[in-house]
């Protein structure tokens, strides 16, 4: 690709080989800052593999996955040299961490989504009524048994006296729920907030975000999703369970040093535990394993692919033993459809795939483009001083209109299980399936899913846990069903029409729940532009094998649509506007520009010379300067490059060499000096990078990105002839792509 590793300090001059006991004898007394030798312990790896030895990365900064990835060969090949039966044993106990980590987030993360699925279902009935035979019981298991044309005598509903009575209790509850969610939120972990997803993906590519994952985000989140979702706000919870189990995959393996010291490998359990929250989200472990792979890892290696296939299985496994449900399956949504879909119907289920993705349709890049800005101007107004009050106002209004509406006031998993079903078998959700009334009917959905979408918007981004999956899904559905519905009507109507020449007489010809199926997988599509995990999910989630097929086009259809309107879903959106450092994979890029365009020339930045420094000027340096990392040279004079030392080690040297109580004169460098009678001086060059990422001043810019995306490096070195050049950072690629792709703005900013 043009890139290449630099030469370290191989410049040419007269120091001494390091390496060569002979060459040192007569060299001052160097000393290591932290005590580290590389002469006489397992440090010299570091000066073999030259990218230099790391403390711990700071918050908001980004790991460096070459550096990391050494370190993990360097303890691997140490692992392999122990001699005899032990050291077979200790490999072998290095193998099984892995599988017993990713066993352990699964079945973790599978205890938390069925405990939360049965607090959520029971706290939001209570909204509605109560047991009155156990005030512990929801809905489904105080009527366990009962035939749903039968009447349940124990539930006694908030508004049998009369309805104004249910309309406050629902109200009251709903409030109470919400209030509570966002105190706790904006209290203890405003980490908690939101879906997690733009986060968790931009910590998979590198970026620290420090407690983000941590013990209080996991409490918190889990006891607010809870409250979240009971409060009945259009909202979903498979973000955050998401969330949930990342946290779970960042706690419980710091048990073993080769995760908790290793940055690159925690990503590789992330990887497995997000496929772990999809996992349980939908009782889709498949899709929980594709999602990881399409949407949120940065690196998924074949080592990554089959822990997250176990990690989502046993998350799947436990879920299933739990059985929030009682339903004895692990799909939520379970259909069986007796009749096969017709050609015709294409153009119908196509259509619902534009206008899911469109902004001629009431979601997609509709819903995208309101969202982003309504996220701005909470950022910037006077929202942002008050969330726990804007909680507030929108719960009241959700609970308000929700409870006018039946298909508005009822949970999400029950009216989407009831929206896909067919009208056989004596089934009739509030109406769905009667023979008359069609137009009442379809004006009752359209008008639920006009809601949801306009509740959709406002909540999204509020102070609490907070999903899109499951809306986005409960908006489609509804518009599906309501067309499925007119179609019927249509074909009941005009038997003749050419049209409909493929249906048999005296036989139903359309299914109006499984346009509700086609509906939510194109109304997600458009929001998420997901393609093969959605179509898996849809088919774990349902259990429709007939209708893959259109599955597969409508999502295409919507993913066509709707990067005609704008390329970056929902959580690239969220990325984009929070100006994390992220670099999607899949975008390709197609640039007319250089690297020596973008640079920072080394005229504008501050380098550290290899000699010729003490410890109080380059503690100086660090007091006049606020920038992450410093190129080394050899001398002002030639620009030589030598290497890059990034601020949190040089900081960490110094301190190290200050708790010494070394005289601020001392020598410091990143090579050996040859000084006289000097007795000691301080080496810094194990904590410096002596092979970065080096490219030409005239290499292409699109290129440089790919090298940024492919190496996860955090900095490239723009040279000529070993000469350094210039510098360009992550934020500098960033910086330039947003110019190219929205001039206008940069130079309004500007």
């Amino acid at each position: 690709m043009g890139g290449h590793r630099g030469q370290g300090d191989e410049d040419g001059d007269d120091t001494p080989d390091h390496h060569d006991p002979a060459a040192r004898s007569n060299d001052p007394s160097p000393i290591y800052p932290g005590g580290v030798n590389p002469y006489h312990d397992d440090a010299v790896d570091w000066v073999v593999e030259g990218t230099g030895m790391r403390v711990a990365y700071d918050d908001f900064t980004t790991i460096d996955w070459i550096h990391d990835f050494a370190q993990e060969r360097q303890r691997i090949r140490r692992l392999h040299h122990q001699p005899g039966l032990a050291g077979q044993i200790a490999v072998m106990y290095d193998w099984v961490q892995g599988w017993i980590v990713v066993l352990a987030v699964g079945v973790a993360a599978g205890i938390v989504a069925g405990g939360s699925d049965i607090a959520s279902q029971w706290l939001g009935d209570i909204k509605e009524g109560y047991c009155d035979t156990a005030l512990y019981l929801n809905r489904n298991f105080c009527c366990w048994g009962l035939d749903e044309t039968d009447t349940c005598t124990d539930w006694v509903p908030w508004n049998s006296a009369t309805f104004v009575v249910g309309y406050i209790f629902y109200i009251i509850f709903a409030l109470m729920f919400a209030t509570t969610a966002a105190y706790l939120v904006k209290t203890f972990a405003p980490y908690a907030e939101g879906s997690g997803i733009p986060e968790v993906k931009t910590i998979l590519g590198g970026f620290v975000i420090r407690h983000y994952l941590g013990l209080e985000t996991l409490v918190i989140k889990t006891v607010t999703l809870v409250l979240s979702t009971a409060a009945g706000l259009s909202l979903g919870k498979e973000g955050p369970l998401l969330h949930i189990a990342c946290c779970i995959g960042n706690i419980l393996p710091r048990i073993f040093p080769k995760f908790k010291k290793n940055e690159a490998r925690m990503r590789e359990i992330l990887s497995a535990a997000a496929s772990a929250g999809i996992s349980v989200a939908f009782g889709a472990p498949i899709g929980g394993v594709v999602f990881s792979l399409e949407e949120m890892s940065y690196y998924f290696s074949s080592d990554t692919m089959w822990h997250s296939f176990f990690c989502a299985m046993a998350a799947a496994v436990a879920l299933k033993l739990i059985d929030p449900f009682r339903t004895e399956k692990l799909v939520v949504f379970q259909v069986s459809y007796n009749r096969d879909w017709h050609g015709f119907e294409m153009f119908f289920y196509m259509l619902l795939g534009i206008l899911g993705a469109s902004d001629l349709g009431l979601w997609g890049a509709f819903f995208i483009r309101m969202n982003l800005r309504l996220a701005a101007f909470r950022k910037t107004s006077w929202l942002r001083i008050f969330p726990i009050y804007e909680v507030f106002a929108v719960c009241l209004l959700t609970a308000a209109v929700g409870y006018l509406n039946i298909f508005t006031r009822v949970q999400s998993p029950e009216l989407l299980a009831n929206l896909f079903r067919e009208c056989d078998g004596g089934a009739n959700y509030h109406g769905l399936c009667d023979e008359g009334g069609a137009t009442l009917r379809v004006l009752s959905l359209l008008s639920a899913s006009g809601v949801k979408g306009v509740l959709t918007i406002l909540t999204f981004g509020l102070a609490i846990p907070a999903g899109i999956f499951m809306p986005s899904m409960v908006i489609g559905a509804l518009f599906g069903r309501a067309l499925g519905i007119i179609v019927q009507s249509w074909q009941l109507s005009h038997p003749g029409f050419w049209l409909f020449a493929s249906c048999l007489p005296d036989v139903p010809c359309v299914t109006p729940g499984s346009y509700a199926m086609v509906g939510a997988a194109a109304f997600m599509g458009g929001v998420t532009r997901m393609t093969v995990s959605l179509v898996i999910i849809m088919f774990e989630l349902t259990g429709a094998l007939t209708y893959v097929l259109p599955i597969m086009i409508v999502v295409m259809t919507s993913k066509w649509v709707g990067d005609a309107f704008g390329k970056e879903g929902i959580f690239d959106g969220i990325i984009l506007l929070c100006g994390y450092p992220f670099l999607d994979d899949k975008e390709q890029y197609r640039l007319n520009t250089t690297a020596s365009q973008v640079m920072t020339p080394v005229e504008d930045i501050v380098v550290v010379t290899a000699t010729g420094n003490t410890l109080d000027s380059l503690d100086n340096l660090l007091h006049e300067t606020h920038y992450k990392g410093y190129p080394v040279v050899n001398s002002l004079r030639d620009m030589m490059l030598v290497g890059y030392i990034s601020r949190t080690e040089l900081r960490y040297a110094i301190d190290e060499a200050r708790r010494r109580n070394l005289p601020g004169n001392t020598p410091a460098g990143n090579v050996v000096p040859i000084l006289e009678n000097t007795p000691a001086f301080i080496e810094f060059r194990l904590w410096m990078d002596q092979t970065p990422i080096t490219v030409s001043h005239r290499f292409p810019m699109d290129q440089v990105i790919v090298i940024f995306r492919r190496l996860g490096v955090r900095y490239v070195l723009c040279t000529q002839h070993g000469q350094l050049l210039g510098l360009i950072t992550k934020k500098d690629v960033l910086k330039h792509m947003a110019s190219i792709e929205h001039p206008s703005e940069q130079e309004t900013s500007s």
